[in-house]
């Protein structure tokens, strides 16, 4: 009894997390049109018109899924070698948090309000298509972020020192009569100005006013490329220093004593010793 339950979990688990055999190809084709279609229909869902037509079709097919949903991650925690690290895991988190709301839903009704929560399955869809070797990648970003945090700290704390200045010289010059009814207010509007969105709910009447804008429409311009600089510069040095790195030689040959290997190299160029099986 106990050899066929290993026998059918071993071969869902092959169903799951395999893609190089037919069922486990199917498993995934019907995995990416399910979360294509519950994606759609929370986004349709939102729509007034279509919902106050086709709600109640919309609700019973979200069920649907969502039972579908509830089955693949209780078969993936069954099937899985490692429960704790799977549960643990991003995909892990993301599968638990996609359906995680509809149960919410019976004893919290306000759990109804985050269907956003239920588009995170589309993050799946880089695992489905085989890219998380791609995420890493985003290493460099990260350490390039990492790298450039005491630039960027300086430079929001320069901005911030600007919106604050400008809010306060804007409420004084302009008042409560042309919109800047208080500070908060008014570095609000230099927000949105030093960040050259421009809404145009709050904007200056007085010549001064005017040209205070002015200048800080022209200094947002400056300030937007200054980040971009600081972050491209950073990523440039963290991808020359990850070359220098793959590129460094290795230690001379164990057999031969010879020198300048390859970071990848698994054999002696000179002599052919496998450098696996040596300590060096």
């Amino acid at each position: 009894m106990a050899t066929k339950e290993h026998s059918w979990k071993h071969r869902i688990r092959q169903i799951i997390y395999q893609t190089d055999t037919p069922a486990g190809y199917l498993f995934d084709v019907l995995l990416i049109l399910s979360i294509l279609i519950n994606s759609l229909l929370i986004i349709l869902e939102s729509v007034e018109g279509i919902r106050m037509v086709h709600g109640q079709k919309m609700i019973n097919l979200q069920y649907i899924f969502v039972a579908i949903f509830t089955i693949e991650y209780g078969l993936r925690v069954y099937t899985v070698e490692n429960r704790r690290a799977y549960v643990m895991s991003f995909f892990g988190i993301i599968d638990f948090l996609a359906i995680l709301p509809f149960y919410l839903a019976f004893v919290m009704p306000v759990a109804r309000l985050f269907p956003v929560l239920r588009t995170l399955r589309l993050l799946r869809l880089f695992s489905v298509f085989k890219m998380v070797r791609y995420v890493d990648e985003a290493g460099v970003l990260l350490k390039a972020l990492r790298a450039s945090r005491p630039k960027i700290i300086i430079f929001l704390s320069t901005i911030l020192l600007i919106i604050v200045i400008m809010g306060a010289l804007m409420y004084t010059i302009e008042g409560p009569e042309n919109g800047f009814v208080d500070i908060p207010e008014s570095m609000y509007w230099a927000v949105v100005t030093v960040s050259t969105v421009g809404y145009g709910d709050i904007s200056p009447q007085t010549e001064l006013g005017k040209l205070l804008a002015s200048v800080l429409m022209i200094t947002g311009y400056g300030i937007i490329a200054v980040p971009t600089g600081i972050i491209t510069s950073e990523m440039s040095r963290v991808s020359r220093e990850a070359e220098k790195q793959e590129n460094l030689p290795l230690a001379r040959c164990p057999q031969c004593g010879q020198g300048k290997h390859m970071k990848e190299a698994m054999y002696c160029y000179a002599c052919g010793v496998n450098f696996h099986k040596k300590n060096f």
